[in-house]
């Protein structure tokens, strides 16, 4: 039988590279075409032209996006998405915050952002997954999880209360729990290896000449989008169940 849709609000935060998004999607189409296939239905709000849910109950739960932008940028609309973010926590309203999700969500809650000491993580990197895999790791990781990252800036500490889940030696902290109702991701699950193709591609000058052909000598491996494309959308129904039941 068919899992009942979720209805999942996305905060998007920044654009994919127009030229690539003319091609392959921007963030609303590739989230879309990642979790649509798990029963997530997608609503967004352009967050950083100042599209702001005014209900976030409204909604099983939301997924924010990735961005350009530094989660430290002292622009208005960061800090009203951080003041969402915030609410989302103390309310334990469900989120899947990615990349620059993961890292707004972390500064949201006291910890710090900032660029990673050996440059830009880029392609497809391998990351561990710590400890006994979580109830909506299903299937389990039997392996190093490959996804795209595509980053400069990265979480420095984990906020209190968080749960270290992932990391690789470029990103020692790539994703974390932060109570029952958050899970945060540093790579793009929703990007494939044609997106990071084109995005280093374009972004050859500001990653180096030699990260970026590491980058993409690295995008014929397989990766497990799919897979955490899956534990995402468990994650969301799990913790759309705990908010139910919340007296």
């Amino acid at each position: 039988m068919p899992e009942t849709p979720l209805r999942i609000g996305l905060l998007q935060c920044g654009h994919v590279h127009p030229e690539v998004a003319a091609d392959l999607g921007d963030y609303p189409e590739l989230f879309a075409e990642l979790l649509a296939p798990h029963g997530i239905e997608l609503t967004t709000f352009d967050v950083d032209h100042d599209q702001f849910p005014t209900d976030l109950e409204a909604f099983d739960g939301w997924v924010i996006s990735g961005s350009a932008n530094s989660a430290y940028d002292d622009l208005p609309w960061i800090h009203r998405t951080e003041d969402l973010l915030r609410q989302m926590i103390t309310d334990e309203i469900p989120m899947v915050a990615v990349c620059f999700g993961h890292q707004l969500l972390a500064q949201a809650m006291g910890s710090t952002v900032a660029k990673a000491a050996d440059g830009w993580g880029a392609g497809v990197h391998a990351y561990e997954f710590l400890g006994e895999p979580e109830p909506w790791m299903v299937p389990p990781p039997s392996a190093p999880v490959r996804v795209i990252a595509s980053h400069q800036d990265q979480v420095t500490a984990l906020p209190d209360g968080a749960v270290l889940l992932a990391r690789t030696d470029h990103c020692p902290i790539a994703a974390f729990t932060l109570g029952p109702t958050a899970f945060a991701i540093q790579p793009h699950p929703e990007f494939t290896a044609a997106v990071s193709r084109g995005l280093v591609e374009r972004r050859r000058d500001r990653i180096g000449a030699e990260a970026s052909d590491a980058a993409l000598a690295s995008l014929d491996q397989p990766l497990d989008r799919d897979l955490v494309g899956g534990w995402m959308a468990a994650f969301l129904r799990q913790a759309a169940a705990v908010a139910r039941a919340r007296p």
